[in-house]
């Protein structure tokens, strides 16, 4: 899986050069024509395998996949002509170096790290932008938002008023960010829990979305939240643990499922009246194990998957699909890459950024 890759819908399943590791992704039928109607493609993060995958459509239109290493990537968020990504020890902005030309391959952008803060292993989730240019991250470890420091590993932003103290101890495990008019809005957290390792015995319905301007908890009851995103005037998120992509009715403070999908949610973006939805297999440990979504897959005799789905906000219908299969099994984000075609990208972890020299 190191090779850029190209398939038809006809022919969906694209498969890794080396055959110790195999990769497929299934489009569903009429997806090439969809995405190229809207003028964009897609990031993902993959922390499980250490990848951003890249989807998108080559020159024939046909299904473009592509892929580089990255280490335990988590977070990511689009930056002008850019992003920002989370992984295991950095935060790095990766831009685009092609400038709205085209490479001999089709490809009419090409990201490269440009730059990277050293943080240590902050178990950082999701990334945000400020009103700057200067991102910001949930910093899962130490239980509060963070910005990345020249001299330090972080510099602390905001904590919930339920967490005592400033220690690596992930005791309520705050994991994703809204941001909104270039500020941090809300936060998910799996639990309100101020002792190590305390959101644990509260996956099933401990989960809040708190707001960061005041403190206050808006929505409580949830199973596992992730990925808040206020997006046309409504706060969306995933509660995980269900299996339901919806938003939060601010003025009953309660969550208003608008999506069932078939796996762990996590990762959520937005093309217009679309959302963007990653999709993971649940792990068969104590964190995934026994929540409300098993119990839904088995009612509704179908079996997790893992991939990206696309939804209709205004119906809830989900009007197309891409599974993965073999290696890749989690996702935790996804970005929209407005007015991209056909992403390629460099890695840091590579050879390859040697050669990227850019004037």
């Amino acid at each position: 899986m190191t090779q850029p890759t190209s398939a038809t819908e006809q022919t969906p399943t694209v498969e890794s050069t080396d055959r110790a590791v195999q990769f497929s992704c299934d489009a569903s039928r009429g997806f090439t024509g969809w995405l190229s109607d809207r003028g964009a493609s897609l990031v993902i993060s993959t922390y499980q395998v250490g990848k951003l995958i890249f989807v998108g459509l080559d020159p024939e239109g046909k299904l473009w996949i592509h892929n580089r290493n990255l280490g335990r990537c988590l977070g990511l968020t689009a930056a002008g002509r850019g992003f920002w990504a989370s992984s295991d020890t950095q935060l790095y902005y990766f831009h685009d170096l092609l400038h709205g030309t085209k490479a001999k391959g089709g490809e009419d952008a090409c990201y490269a790290p440009r730059l990277s803060y050293f943080t240590g292993d902050l178990d950082a989730h999701d990334v945000g932008v400020d009103a700057r240019g200067e991102p910001v991250f949930a910093n899962t470890l130490f239980n509060c938002l963070a910005r990345p420091s020249l001299t330090a590993s972080f510099e602390p932003v905001w904590r919930p008023e339920f967490i005592s103290a400033l220690v690596a101890e992930d005791r309520c495990h705050l994991n994703g960010l809204a941001m909104r008019e270039g500020k941090p809005a809300y936060v998910t957290a799996i639990s309100e829990t101020d002792t190590y390792d305390g959101w644990r015995e509260h996956r099933s319905e401990g989960g809040v979305v708190i707001e960061v301007a005041t403190g206050k908890v808006v929505c409580r009851g949830l199973s596992m939240p992730h990925s808040p995103r206020w997006h046309e005037g409504r706060l969306w998120l995933h509660n995980s643990g269900t299996g339901e992509l919806g938003y939060v009715d601010t003025e009953t403070q309660s969550f208003k499922p608008v999506a069932f999908c078939p796996g762990y949610l996590r990762g959520l973006d937005f093309m217009g009246d679309f959302a963007v939805v990653g999709l993971s297999l649940p792990r068969d440990n104590k964190t995934f194990s026994g929540l409300a979504l098993d119990a839904e897959l088995s009612k509704r005799k179908i079996s997790p998957k893992c991939g990206v789905y696309f939804i209709d906000t205004r119906s809830g219908s989900i009007v197309h699909s891409l599974n993965f299969g073999g290696l890749v099994t989690e996702l935790y984000d996804v970005v929209v890459l407005e007015g991209v075609r056909q992403p390629s990208a460099m890695s840091p972890l590579n050879a390859e950024t040697k050669r990227a020299i850019a004037l």
